[in-house]
């Protein structure tokens, strides 16, 4: 499953997806690792999240993008969510380019039985058709 929370700046992205990552905390089995370009809003998680700030790692295409997020799921086999914020600064690339990207990562989240959620910023009515059927409307 790959949920994208989309809007434009200042909408409240990123608190929304640390408040999902909170709550998930009440119902999920597995682990739950949060992933942003920054450790600015890292104490805003609960202390179970794993936090892990992706610009230690100098990731710069789609590619790299997913191995970085495989290797993650490599390492914890127990991986139930992984939530991205800011997931344009951390891959680097028009979002328009990145259907394929999005391909893998959902056939990885059924093979995985993993839950992707992803903060996107933008407007929803520009949004490439091949998103659309992942933007949370709530």
């Amino acid at each position: 499953m790959i949920k994208v929370i989309f809007g434009e700046t200042g909408a409240g992205k990123t608190k929304r997806i640390i408040d999902i990552a909170n709550e998930t905390l009440k119902t999920a089995n597995g682990s739950i690792v949060f992933i942003d370009n920054d450790s600015q809003y890292m104490f805003g998680l609960k202390h179970d999240i794993r936090f892990v700030d992706a610009s230690e790692y100098h990731i710069d295409s789609p590619k790299m993008f997913f191995g970085f997020v495989s290797g993650i799921a490599a390492q914890d086999f127990d991986l139930e969510y992984l939530f991205v914020d800011g997931f344009m600064k951390i891959v680097h690339h028009p979002l328009d380019t990145l259907e394929d990207l999005f391909k893998e990562m959902a056939a990885f989240a059924e093979r995985r039985k993993v839950k992707l959620v992803l903060s996107i910023t933008g407007s929803v009515n520009d949004a490439p058709a091949f998103l659309k059927p992942y933007i949370d409307e709530e």
